[in-house]
C-alpha cells in the first residue's frame, strides 16, 4: 500500500489517498458481481444503483471487515481518531446518463454536516476519479449546521443553469482538489466536504460491476476521546 496525506480548500481539510489497497482488486470486483443486479437508490440523490451490505453478505461483509482494518491507522493520523463506528457500506455504479440527471444531481453534495462523519471510497476501475468544491457565490467548501441553508438556496438558485454532470469549475463552482481514481486507490475524506464525481459523458453507464463505474462506498462516526 502506498498512502499520501494533502489537504484541500482554505480549511486545509485533510484528504488520504492509498494506492494499491487491497491488493487484488479483480478478486473485490468478482464479490461486487456475485451480489448483482444491484437497485436504484431511493433515499438520496445518487445518481445510479447501489447494494447495501451487512453481516448477511458473506465474502462482502468480510470485505468490509477487512477495509475497516485497514483504514484504522489513517483514520488516526489524519482525523486524530482512537475509534470510530461503520455507519453504512454499498456497493456502487453510477448509471445516470447526463441528460436524465435532476437538478440536485447535477450539482456538487455532501453526505453529512458532522465533520467527523468520514466517506471512504474504494475505486475498483480506472476513473476520472472525484473533485472537491467550492460555492463561488457562497464561498462555501464544507457544510456546516451554520451554512446549510445558505447552500442549498444558493444551489437552487443556480442548479438550473447546469447541465449534466459537473467535470472541474464551472460559474457556480471551483474546484479545489482532485483525486484520480485509480483502480485499487481509496479516498477518505470528510463527508461535509462539497464533492462530486467526475463523469465523462462517453462513460460507461453499465450497471454491469464488471463493466460499469463500480466504487464501494463506506461510512464511519470518528471519535477522539
Amino acid at each position: 500500500m502506498k498512502p499520501e496525506l494533502r489537504r484541500v480548500g482554505t480549511s486545509q481539510s485533510p484528504v488520504v489517498t492509498v494506492d494499491g489497497f487491497s491488493g487484488d482488486v479483480q478478486a473485490v470486483i468478482d464479490i461486487a458481481a456475485a451480489l448483482a443486479p444491484f437497485s436504484p437508490d431511493a433515499k438520496t440523490h445518487y445518481p445510479g444503483v447501489r447494494r447495501i451490505l451487512s453481516e448477511r453478505d458473506g465474502d462482502a461483509w468480510a470485505y468490509v471487515r477487512r477495509t475497516l482494518k485497514g483504514v484504522a491507522p489513517f483514520l488516526g493520523g489524519a482525523f486524530d481518531f482512537v475509534h470510530f463506528d461503520l455507519l453504512g457500506a454499498s456497493f456502487s455504479m453510477v448509471t445516470a446518463r447526463p441528460e436524465t440527471l435532476s437538478l440536485p444531481q447535477r450539482a456538487p453534495h455532501f453526505d453529512s454536516t458532522d465533520p467527523d462523519y468520514i466517506a471512504i471510497l474504494h475505486y475498483l476501475g480506472d476513473t476520472p476519479g472525484t473533485a472537491f468544491y467550492r460555492q463561488r457565490s457562497t464561498g462555501i467548501e464544507a457544510i456546516t449546521d451554520a451554512n446549510c441553508d445558505s447552500f442549498i438556496a444558493a444551489a437552487r438558485r443556480e442548479s438550473a443553469a447546469l447541465s449534466g454532470y459537473i467535470n472541474g469549475s464551472n460559474d457556480s463552482f471551483e474546484a479545489i482538489g482532485t483525486v484520480a481514481g485509480h483502480a485499487d486507490r481509496l479516498a477518505i475524506y470528510q463527508g461535509r466536504l462539497l464533492h462530486s464525481g467526475l463523469i465523462a459523458e462517453d462513460m460507461n453507464f453499465s450497471p454491469d460491476p464488471r463493466r460499469g463505474r463500480l466504487t464501494a462506498n463506506l461510512f464511519v462516526k470518528g471519535y477522539r476521546s
